[in-house]
């Protein structure tokens, strides 16, 4: 038999989807991080550090996430064949990925308090949320494009 009738494939479009639950549950993750860690301060404290991270993630999703997004949606788009499911993200998106959670993990452990850190991880989270939104956007005018 042939080794490529058992390799999982998939069409373009799924690969779109996977990167916009990929962006949006990372960034969802990272807000629930930052939300734990501002349920013990004061309600003048979490509006500070909401603000600040809301503030945080506009131009970290503007003009940093939206253009990643952006540049990975359209080296999709082009596909013509069936690919792995694991090629939503190029080998060197995977190591970024590496490295980013292995400084995750390390912010976490530190000793920097967790109210600070919350500002980091709202903004990232919430910039990569917004920006993940790009790929569903994009994944229904594919799926409604084919019905027509």
């Amino acid at each position: 038999m042939d080794k490529k009738n058992f390799s999982p494939s998939v069409d373009k479009s799924i690969l779109i989807l996977l990167a916009g639950l990929m962006w949006c549950g990372v960034g969802i993750m990272l807000i629930r991080y930052a939300v734990s860690w501002l349920s013990i301060c004061t309600v003048k404290e979490q509006v500070i550090f909401y603000s600040a991270g809301f503030l945080a993630a506009m131009p970290i999703h503007h003009f940093g996430f939206l253009k990643i997004a952006d540049k990975n949606i359209n080296r999709l788009l082009p596909l013509t064949e069936k690919m792995s499911p694991f090629s939503f993200m190029t080998p060197k998106s995977y190591l970024i990925v590496i490295v980013m959670v292995s400084m995750g993990i390390g912010l976490r452990h530190s000793s920097i308090p967790k109210k600070y850190l919350s500002l980091l991880y709202n903004g990232i989270g919430l910039a990569l949320f917004l920006s993940g939104i790009r790929y569903f956007r994009v994944f229904f005018q594919l799926i409604f494009s084919k019905k027509n």
